[in-house]
């Protein structure tokens, strides 16, 4: 398709530099929506572009913003449900923001935040990313000292929204009203943007959260190359459980091969893990293994998870996103939206509770348009032997 003619020059020539021509479909409806002051809700695959279909009209705005003769000129809020998403947002605004100079001032306002730092975001940053969490704890309350961002807000994007549901999603549909109260008494409405891959009535998701009227686009216009998934049960070992029935091999030490066996290959692949221990447990597995092949492959895989201090965890987002890393094992910190594009692999182990959450994690692999492969590796329990036994369950039921 092409853009919106109200979206700005000097915006569609950084896009164009980062490398992409023209949008799809999808990408110029919801930036049309955006600039016509509807709230949207984009619901389309993993990799499909979300980001950039609502980056566009917000990049817009602000340059408009820059330009008036008084005051901070227009804002914009970024919610992500984790800080890694956040992070990872904000490079990706930086580096298509680069050739519209000093106009595009992106800060990430979190927990990880020093305090020296947070008076220049409350005071210069025009696109402030943060959390439901933050908003709640670190903005709202102070909301006298925010007054000459919220007056600006003219946009308020929510991420992977379909993260915010059952009684989460009902405490965060309330911060959200509270904002939106806010906002009015500095005498400002901004425009809601939401974004999910995996939601399964996605305006009406959106308007409960949010308490607006929400246009939905769903259509994915974007090509996708071929994803192969694979369900894979472990094999029994000679060990017996109660009452003599035999045991199978764990998922954890399946997953560890698996990623082994594929960083052998020098395939990019990350390893979703249940828990912090599982994740460091298959990376300590993963490194002994490949220091018996080659000492040098045993560096480049790690494991990810919370708890790691923030300098540590951008570090691994950026071996990873640069491929000095080829194997990562991961807690669900990185399921979200974190563009780790070129991803050749995905190993779960064990199902993760929840389709969204399944299709979430395969979705991190082939995001560059190349086919990839997903392993579901199934732990000893009822629900998962049932799952690989069953593929339908799966692969023909909605989110």
């Amino acid at each position: 398709a092409v853009w919106p003619d109200r979206i700005r020059s000097e915006v569609i020539a950084a896009v164009q530099a980062a490398g992409i021509e023209h949008p799809w479909a999808h990408q110029a409806r919801v930036a049309e929506h955006a600039l016509d002051g509807e709230s949207v809700i984009v619901a389309t695959g993993t990799a499909s572009g979300k980001s950039l279909a609502y980056l566009v009209p917000v990049l817009t705005a602000l340059l408009d913003g820059s330009e008036a003769p008084n005051g901070r000129g227009a804002t914009a809020l970024y919610l992500a449900p984790t800080k890694a998403l956040a992070a990872d947002q904000r490079r990706s605004v930086k580096e298509l923001s680069q050739p519209l100079g000093n106009a595009i001032r992106p800060a990430v306002y979190d927990g990880d935040t020093p305090f020296e730092e947070r008076e220049w975001v409350r005071q210069y940053a025009n696109y402030v990313l943060t959390n439901p969490d933050m908003l709640h704890r670190g903005i709202l309350p102070s909301h006298a000292r925010w007054a000459s961002f919220l007056r600006s807000l003219r946009y308020v994007v929510i991420d992977e929204c379909h993260t915010y549901r059952g009684v989460f999603g009902s405490h965060v549909a309330q911060v959200l009203r509270r904002l939106r109260r806010l906002c009015a008494r500095y005498g400002a409405s901004p425009v809601f943007l939401l974004a999910s891959a995996t939601a399964a009535e996605p305006a009406v998701a959106a308007r409960r959260l949010t308490g607006l009227p929400v246009v939905e686009v769903a259509d994915d216009a974007s090509p996708r190359g071929e994803l192969v998934f694979a369900l894979w049960e472990p094999p029994l070992t000679e060990l017996h459980g109660e009452k003599g029935a035999p045991v199978r091999r764990t998922a954890t030490a399946e997953t560890a091969d698996l990623l082994t066996d594929l960083t052998v290959q020098g395939m990019r692949s990350i390893a979703f893990v249940r828990s912090r221990r599982g994740a460091e447990l298959v990376s300590v597995i993963a490194q002994e293994r490949l220091a018996e092949v080659d000492r040098s492959l045993a560096r480049r895989v790690a494991a990810y998870r919370g708890g790691y201090l923030p300098e540590e965890r951008r570090a691994l987002e950026r071996a990873l996103h640069s491929g000095e890393l080829l194997g990562l094992a991961a807690t669900t910190a990185l399921e979200l939206g974190v563009d780790i594009s070129g991803l050749d692999a995905v190993v779960i182990a064990g199902y993760p509770g929840t389709r969204a959450s399944l299709w979430q994690q395969a979705g991190r692999a082939g995001r560059s348009g190349q086919g990839a492969l997903a392993i579901l590796v199934a732990r000893d329990d009822p629900l998962d032997t049932f799952l690989v036994h069953h593929p339908e369950a799966l692969f023909d039921q909605p989110v």
